[in-house]
């Protein structure tokens, strides 16, 4: 699916994303990285299940969730005192990061109460002009991210995706 992408280290260009997609209140944006060096001046610390998952599951769909430093746009966190990272398994969508190098958002192109676009045309027709730039990346599949947070020595899964729960579980155990 298509998502939004701006600046993450920018509360202006975070900011100006939030108004034109919308964004229900108390919901955190998640940024893409290329890897999890890149994520580093965004969280407090990258735990070693942390470094396992991804590892094994990056690029891909596992979106994972470590504490967040203070000063970050604050449309990121949402007062969570967390931040979602995730490295795209898209070609495009990797390529963009690494041409851009620093964590870029991703939250989908839709509107809040509206499907996510599957196609450009489709996000285009949501945003129009609003929009700077878009990037046609093809037709796309559907589907959110697993999306776990590393809590202490657990990881707890906050959103079911494409990467089950046994199969963390099973990546942590296997290492």
């Amino acid at each position: 699916m298509y998502g939004l992408g701006a600046d993450a280290r920018s509360a202006a260009a975070v900011e100006r994303l939030v108004a034109v997609r919308g964004r229900e209140e108390g919901k955190p944006i998640l940024v893409l990285v290329q890897d999890l060096a890149m994520a580093e001046p965004f969280v407090t610390t990258i735990p070693p299940l942390a470094l396992r998952l991804a590892r094994r599951f990056w690029p891909g769909p596992l979106t994972i969730v470590l504490p967040a430093r203070t000063g970050l746009p604050p449309a990121l966190t949402a007062g969570t005192g967390t931040i979602g990272v995730r490295c795209p398994g898209h070609a495009l969508a990797a390529a963009l990061v690494a041409a851009f190098g620093a964590p870029v958002t991703a939250p989908s192109a839709n509107p809040p109460s509206a499907p996510p676009p599957r196609r450009l045309a489709d996000a285009r027709g949501y945003f129009g002009d609003r929009v700077a730039a878009y990037v046609d990346g093809g037709d796309l599949p559907g589907g959110a991210s697993t999306v776990a947070q590393i809590e202490h020595d657990r990881v707890r899964i906050v959103r079911p995706g494409p990467i089950t729960e046994g199969a963390i579980r099973h990546a942590l155990e296997s290492e």
